[in-house]
């Protein structure tokens, strides 16, 4: 874990280290004919950002160890995502400048240099370029703390209809509230969280499902947010499973005893919360004299996510009921397990995604950086009869703010067929 921590630490840090070289170079080209002072300042502004960003990704890898706060450590990354996407079109627009002159001039011989003005001419076409992609760099900088203020807390209901062509009749119409990835986070603005809570509240669910990653990194987080938590409640139950974060694979333990501790903790805050976790079991719902079950798994995720999730014995025992709901945190599991062995699997509930907190949803047009990761990321999936719900998620990581990718609550209604 330590080694794999080191390099990804130096792969970030060599990759701030070249942007920053890269974005100081298109200052100079840019900014020739500024005093000495300014320009002085203007440089070592450049070069307190670069030892700030160098400083925030140790704090970030090794904060457990430095005793650095999370919500300080999560706040330094907002601020590193917010400066550095500021600089995104600055030194893109220099790359594919330079990139463009160096291969115009290595097939073809110039008389003159590829960017020099033409007789009349006040300013050659590169440095209009290279002008114009820094005076656009205040849109990402606006972007981004507009979705921090605002885009963070911009909860969002959504609806959907679900229909099952074997729902019993006493659960026709059923409502099922769902909410995900809450992350709990010191740095998180506690009254807007708890308005999105009441705002589920509000709906008045039946049942209520959340889809894992209730905490960051450790089961502390979640004490400023518990008395909150607690308000979530329904009629039918309120059930839960793990997601990756829940675990404690985030962080450096002193001990493997301290960090079975803290998923000993997570276990109980769970009992407290009135949340029913459900570690690879099945619960049943009945009414009127009809049933359908609930299974949980853990966390289950392709590549380096943990594979805790055993849905074998979350199965067992519920083959005969005609409806059967899965909470699973990771949507992978859907095509890897779901899909293929157990074509009864009614409906499952997702999350992890984030929707990759920014994107685009204009009708029905939806893109994100989250669909180059997954399959499904975001909103409802069918195949045949079968359904797969990935909720956006209702907080953040690591930047505190969405862009386009608004904190989402859903309810569904279930109907016969």
């Amino acid at each position: 874990m330590l080694q794999n921590k080191v390099v990804l630490a130096f792969i970030v840090i060599s990759v701030i280290l070249l942007v920053d070289f890269l974005f100081l170079s298109l200052l100079r080209r840019t900014t020739p004919r500024l005093n000495r002072i300014l320009r002085i300042l203007i440089y070592a502004a450049v070069g307190g950002t670069t030892l700030f960003a160098v400083t925030t990704v140790i704090m970030y890898y090794q904060a457990d160890q430095l005793g650095v706060q999370e919500g300080i450590s999560q706040w330094n990354i907002t601020a590193l995502f917010i400066i550095y996407g500021t600089k995104a079109i600055p030194v893109a627009t220099t790359i594919i400048q330079d990139t463009t002159i160096w291969i115009r001039t290595l097939l073809v011989s110039w008389k003159k240099r590829p960017d020099e003005a033409a007789p009349g001419k006040k300013i050659t076409r590169a440095a209009f370029v290279e002008k114009a992609a820094l005076a656009t760099a205040a849109i990402p900088f606006a972007t981004s703390i507009f979705g921090i203020s605002y885009g963070a807390y911009d909860y969002r209901t959504l609806r959907r209809t679900i229909v099952l062509p074997n729902l019993p009749k006493a659960f026709d119409g059923l409502r099922i509230g769902q909410i995900s990835d809450i992350h709990c986070n010191p740095a998180y603005y506690k009254t807007a969280i708890h308005g999105g809570i009441k705002m589920l509240m509000e709906e008045k669910p039946d049942v209520i499902f959340f889809t894992g990653d209730l905490v960051n990194y450790r089961t502390s987080e979640l004490n400023a947010f518990a008395a909150m938590l607690k308000e979530i409640r329904a009629p039918l139950g309120v059930y839960s499973v793990t997601g990756n974060h829940d675990y404690g694979d985030y962080i450096s333990w002193p001990s493997d005893g301290a960090k079975r501790k803290n998923f000993e903790d997570f276990l109980q805050a769970h009992h407290e919360l009135g949340f029913d976790l459900l570690m690879n079991e099945n619960r049943f719902i009945e009414t009127g004299g009809e049933k359908i079950a609930v299974l949980g798994v853990e966390n289950w995720g392709i590549g380096r996510f943990p594979k805790f999730g055993r849905l074998d014995l979350a199965y067992a025992g519920t083959e005969e009921v005609p409806v059967k709901l899965l909470l699973s945190h990771d949507p992978s599991h859907w095509d890897a397990i779901v899909r293929p062995n157990y074509p009864d699997i009614d409906v499952m509930f997702a999350g992890h995604t984030h929707g990759f907190q920014m994107g685009i949803e204009i009708g029905d047009f939806r893109w994100s950086p989250a669909k180059y990761s997954y399959k499904q990321w975001a909103d409802m999936y069918r195949d045949g009869e079968q359904y797969l719900y990935v909720n956006r998620g209702f907080g953040c990581l690591g930047y505190l703010g969405r862009i386009g990718m608004p904190p989402e609550l859903t309810v569904f209604q279930l109907k016969r067929s």
